[in-house]
């Protein structure tokens, strides 16, 4: 049996989310740890008007997950892979321990202000399903600028990012060729595009002098869909992918090939699970939004005697 855990990015975020964790010793301890090194109540966070700021979904998302991967453990279930969406990369690194949790919380604040103030107000991102890349490309390039292809998260799973009034003409677009879904995210900022290009310079900058270490598990990268296995490959990662599309199903394909066979993912909310239990049928696929973390231990018990028959 080989354990993945996947950590999500910005648009599994709902309000209350935090105040939905397991109520476990060691995610308690990571919420205390999170509200010292940032000088406020992490809690708050989860507000549905704080929600609307990129600062706080991104601290948010950091936090749920090494909250619960750290509960996870405590309960003897450990992955052998990990793998993060966008600022999900944050938390795989931490769980990884290829970064320390206070230094990540630090980066993703400034990560997520820089991307702010790269692109204030009049941006965002959207999904299209239902549609394959070819004519997700051609929609791109017919709905004008800017506008660019950020997430190729399946098969027929897409998200764009881009200025508003584009990414208006896209779902129209995406509409008319039979898309199955074309909506917007709930992501005020475009992330994983060339739009990001300063936001990224700067973030490599302030993360100079924060000590980075080569994971010591398979940790699987957004921007080459590529095991990560020192160092300098984890801070590359970490600092400019924001910049970059995002390859998660080349990811999550790159883990089944290394032999993962159960994955799980962190709070908030399931959508990496539909991702992946649409492209990936023969693997266990959970979410732990839902799933206890007694039923982990079940799942990670059963596919454990599974691979040993």
């Amino acid at each position: 049996m080989t354990i993945a855990f996947l950590f999500p990015g910005q648009g599994a975020q709902t309000p209350g989310f935090l105040h939905r964790l397991p109520d476990h010793p060691a995610a308690a301890a990571t919420l205390r740890e999170a509200s010292a090194v940032l000088e406020r109540e992490i809690l708050a966070l989860d507000e549905e008007a704080a929600l609307r700021s990129t600062v706080a979904v991104q601290l948010g998302l950091l936090v749920a997950g090494v909250a619960v991967a750290r509960a996870l453990a405590d309960e003897g279930v450990v992955p052998a892979m990990v793998a993060g969406l966008s600022v999900g990369s944050f938390a795989a690194a931490v769980t990884a321990g290829a970064i320390g949790f206070a230094d990540a919380l630090r980066l993703v604040d400034r990560r997520a202000r820089l991307m702010e103030q790269a692109c204030p107000a009049g941006y965002g991102m959207v999904a299209l399903t239902g549609l394959p890349q070819r004519r997700v490309e051609a929609i791109v390039a017919e709905a004008g600028t800017p506008l660019y292809l950020a997430n190729l998260d399946g098969p027929t799973e897409f998200v764009l990012s881009g200025a508003d009034a584009a990414l208006d003409r896209a779902i129209e677009a995406a509409r008319l060729a039979g898309a199955r879904r074309a909506i917007r995210l709930a992501v005020a900022v475009p992330s994983h595009c060339p739009l990001m290009d300063g936001a990224a310079t700067a973030l490599a900058a302030a993360a100079e002098a924060v000590p980075v270490a080569a994971p010591r598990m398979a940790l699987v990268g957004n921007r080459r869909a590529r095991m990560l296995r020192d160092a300098d490959a984890v801070r590359e990662e970490l600092t400019t992918n924001l910049a970059y599309p995002a390859r998660w199903f080349d990811g999550v394909t790159l883990m089944a090939e290394y032999g993962a066979t159960t994955l799980l993912e962190m709070p908030p909310g399931d959508v990496l699970t539909q991702l992946a239990t649409s492209a990936f049928p023969e693997l266990t696929v959970r979410d732990l939004e839902s799933l206890p973390l007694a039923g982990a231990r079940i799942v990670a018990a059963r596919s454990e005697e599974t691979m040993g028959r």
